[in-house]
């Protein structure tokens, strides 16, 4: 039972972390295009160049909880 509230836990902590992450760079990407739209195309890729890597995490996250749920502990 601990496997699996671990492996869980650690992929809410990722998926939280990339929601809030996201949501920001979305946020201030429109914040920044909507003051300055001359330059949006440089705005729209650094926001989507973080979105990216913001979304990484999410997946390495995944990638933990497998890890925990599927390998055998050696003690």
């Amino acid at each position: 039972m601990n496997v699996q509230f671990a492996a869980g836990f650690a992929m809410g902590v990722g998926a939280i972390g990339t929601g809030i992450g996201v949501g920001l760079a979305c946020g201030m990407g429109v914040l920044a295009m909507g003051r300055n739209p001359s330059a949006g195309s440089l705005i729209r890729t650094n926001m989507v160049l973080g979105m990216v890597f913001s979304e990484s995490i999410a997946i390495f996250s995944l990638v933990i909880a497998m890890i925990i749920l599927f390998v055998p502990l050696q003690v």
